[in-house]
């Protein structure tokens, strides 16, 4: 995978600027003429080489998951691996999801940032353009999905723990106003120093926070009826077992 991301390299990375010409067209300027530079003879090739990694490993990943579940699997029970199974496959489902919101949203709104800080030159000011780096752009838009990815992981590891009887409901609720903060400290550290995409990812962290709250109390629900439907199966067996058996019938005379 790595080597086929690595063939098609500059295709990709034209890709991944799309987004920077949509803000472009949202800054009022021609999104024809976007430019990037690198300032070291080998920064493009290093670029592309990170890229390839970063393409080989999205598209490895699903074989990657299944490997890491076969080797767990024969260590968990048949229930277990039954809980385990949806929350691996909605696992990269998330992921994608936030990946797609960094691409289509976050990523043009953070440059529409970045790119109204310009100075045009006049008598009195100098001008001042936004040429990014290839590297150092490769690395903001990595690091947006990246840190967009794993926070959509949030409902999974919150119904897991919920399932594995580590959490609950009731604490995740408590812990609401701890975790609006510990989000935007969160976002602030994972993200570009600005106020857009620091908000940005908290807000969608903080929402995936009250779909885990909502998640844990389907699960607590689920398991008491499980709960509840085996205890009125075993109450009947105790029932079976206790009752007496039937005297035979008379031999004819």
């Amino acid at each position: 995978a790595f080597l086929v991301c690595f063939f098609f390299a500059k295709k990709l990375f034209n890709l991944l600027v799309v987004p920077f010409k949509w803000a472009t067209k949202w800054a009022g300027l021609d999104p024809h003429k976007v430019e990037l530079i690198y300032t070291a003879p080998q920064e493009f090739f290093f670029t592309q080489v990170k890229l390839a990694m970063f393409g080989g490993m999205v598209i490895a990943f699903p074989l990657i998951a299944t490997q890491i579940y076969k080797f767990i699997a024969p260590g968990l029970y048949k229930n277990e691996r039954n809980a385990f199974l949806p929350f691996l496959i909605a696992s990269p489902i998330l992921f994608l999801m936030g990946a797609s919101l960094v691409y289509f949203f976050f990523t043009p709104m953070v440059m529409w940032f970045f790119l109204a800080m310009q100075q045009a030159g006049t008598d009195e000011q100098v001008q001042i353009s936004l040429l990014p780096k290839v590297s150092e752009y490769l690395s903001l838009i990595m690091t947006l999905i990246f840190s967009f990815g794993l926070v959509f992981q949030l409902p999974v590891v919150t119904s897991l723990m919920t399932r594995v009887g580590m959490l609950s409901s009731k604490a995740l609720a408590e812990k609401r106003k701890w975790a609006i903060v510990i989000a935007f400290v969160v976002a602030a550290v994972l993200t570009p120093p600005d106020p857009m995409s620091q908000i940005g990812l908290a807000i969608p962290t903080i929402l995936l926070y009250e779909v885990a709250i909502w998640s844990a109390r389907l699960i607590e629900r689920s398991q008491e009826r499980e709960r509840l439907a085996r205890e009125k199966q075993e109450a009947g067996e105790t029932v079976a077992d206790k009752t007496p058996d039937e005297p035979p019938a008379p031999a004819a005379s």
